[in-house]
């Protein structure tokens, strides 16, 4: 389907669908054949190639709604031109709304400006934000996705723009929506404290993980350490390298265990170094054992899948998480994993982790060095962890989000 760009200098009733038959009374847009709603969706994070949590949480759920409820008009809102693999179906509109929203005083224009003039002219049923971003004027009602909040924990973290934005605006965007939608129960609880909002309005849809992560045999695994890591076993970290991500500490740790186990075991940060610091910078320089860490930059899907599977052990201590993903995904892998014991991780573990002090170089490093020396424990948490990880799905996410999105109309 070709893009279409929204112009509000337009003729009063332009077919921005690019289908013929799809206008109808005014400033209604649908096909005649559908007979149900119309739902508005913020697609922006739908990115080829580009995606990460909230990208991939959009793109599960979203297709597996379409298809599910054929009954139904989407109506995927995109600031830029899509790719053609986000159009899950007949029964939805794409539109793309100038400008590209990737900075705050975009964004603002983008959700205060450009959606507002869409949403009155198609006049959907439920507005849909799986980054947790609202029109605060609309009167469409909405269901925010709010992942985590925390930037309202550690701030510092973020460029001061973006942190300006998000202390300012997500208060009142939760406090705009009809309900809420989360990805833990501990996400849940930090909302309704931090926003005064009533739990009864907020709704969790746990995460899920690609099937592509999944076991491989030894032989597999061991070419993909012979491409890696020269065969050497190794930690793993999915993640961009951010601040919240503990980078500094992981990479203190990782010294530590090194010096005190003699282990060849290596440690491979699979993600984008858009958020590399001096801080990062400084601590790698300093380290004596940084020849075995390797950076391999962003990694697609089918790559990460492979370099999951063939891991030692994969290590996510993040300072805060609403949820993490990649433990679930080591979890389907059944590779053992270390994480922390805060925030939403021990939730998400369900009790098949070892857990570590996220704030203690120490605990990080002791965990490891278990791991490496207790054959036992590290079988034993990859048999739980396999258990544990058919707990969540994509498939029940997009049940649970379509539930929460019923009880918003």
């Amino acid at each position: 389907m070709q893009a279409k760009f929204f112009n509000t200098k337009a003729c009063a009733n332009p077919c921005l669908s690019g289908r013929q038959g799809s206008c109808l009374q005014g400033n209604k847009y649908f096909s005649p054949l559908i007979t149900g709603m119309i739902i508005a969706v913020n697609t922006r994070m739908l990115l080829p190639n580009r995606m990460e949590g909230i990208g991939y949480f959009s793109f599960e759920t979203l297709r597996r709604m379409v298809e599910q409820h054929s009954e139904h008009q989407f109506l995927f809102l995109f600031d830029r031109p899509y790719a053609p693999e986000f159009i899950f179906g007949s029964n939805v509109i794409p539109v793309v709304a100038f400008p590209p929203a990737r900075h705050p005083l975009l964004w603002y224009w983008w959700f205060e400006i450009s959606l507002p003039r869409i949403l009155k002219r198609y006049r959907p049923s439920v507005f849909l934000s799986p980054d947790g971003y609202l029109p605060l004027h609309d009167p469409t009602p909405s269901l925010a996705v709010i992942h985590d909040i925390n930037f309202e924990h550690y701030p510092l973290d973020l460029p001061f723009a973006f942190r300006k934005y998000y202390t300012h605006y997500f208060p009142r965007f939760a406090r705009k929506a009809r309900r809420i939608a989360t990805v833990s129960e501990f996400s849940k609880k930090d909302i309704s404290v931090h926003y005064g909002i009533s739990p009864e309005l907020i709704d969790v849809v746990y995460n899920g993980a690609s099937e592509k992560f999944h076991p491989i045999d030894e032989p597999a695994a061991t070419k993909i350490r012979q491409q890696l890591t020269d065969g050497n076993p190794y930690f793993l970290l999915v993640s961009s390298l951010h601040k919240r991500k503990n980078i500094v500490n992981l990479l203190k740790a990782f010294d530590q265990f090194k010096k005190s186990s003699g282990s060849p075991m290596r440690f491979v940060f699979a993600g984008s170094k858009r958020w590399w610091t001096p801080e990062m910078e400084t601590a790698y320089e300093s380290m004596e054992y940084r020849q075995h860490v390797l950076f391999t930059g962003r990694v697609d899907d089918n790559h990460l899948a492979d370099y999951t599977a063939a891991a030692f052990a994969a290590v996510y201590v993040s300072n805060f998480e609403g949820f993490g993903i990649p433990i679930v995904e080591a979890m389907q892998c059944r590779v053992p994993v270390i994480t922390s014991n805060i925030s939403a991780m021990p939730e998400i573990a369900g009790g098949a982790a070892l857990l570590a002090d996220p704030f203690s170089v120490t605990s990080i490093a002791d965990a490891m060095t278990r791991l490496v020396k207790d054959e036992p424990l590290r079988k034993s948490l990859a048999e739980a962890g396999e258990r544990r990880a058919m707990a969540f799905g994509w498939d029940k996410t997009a049940g649970l989000l379509w539930d929460s999105l019923m009880k918003t109309v």
